[in-house]
């Protein structure tokens, strides 16, 4: 039933789900890691961007990675 509903979507194989999958995953890793790392200016930001993160996990890496690398301490 899976493989006729890929199929018809576009005949995504195996490769590109794992692909599809893993990928956010590693984003949302990234994020945590990169997050635990880093110092900021003030504690808050840091805990506002892991329950950011935690609470909309690919949104919440994706604008981590965007926005809230700025506001760390170089």
């Amino acid at each position: 039933m899976l493989n006729t509903i890929l199929l018809f979507i576009g005949g995504i194989s195996g490769l590109g789900i794992i692909f599809l999958l893993f990928l956010p995953l590693l984003l949302i890793i990234w994020a945590i890691v990169d997050l635990t790392k880093s110092n900021f200016k003030d504690d808050t930001s840091k805990i506002i961007w892991a329950i950011f993160i935690i609470f909309m996990p690919f949104l919440g890496a994706v604008a981590y990675l965007i926005f809230g690398r700025t506001q760390k301490i170089s």
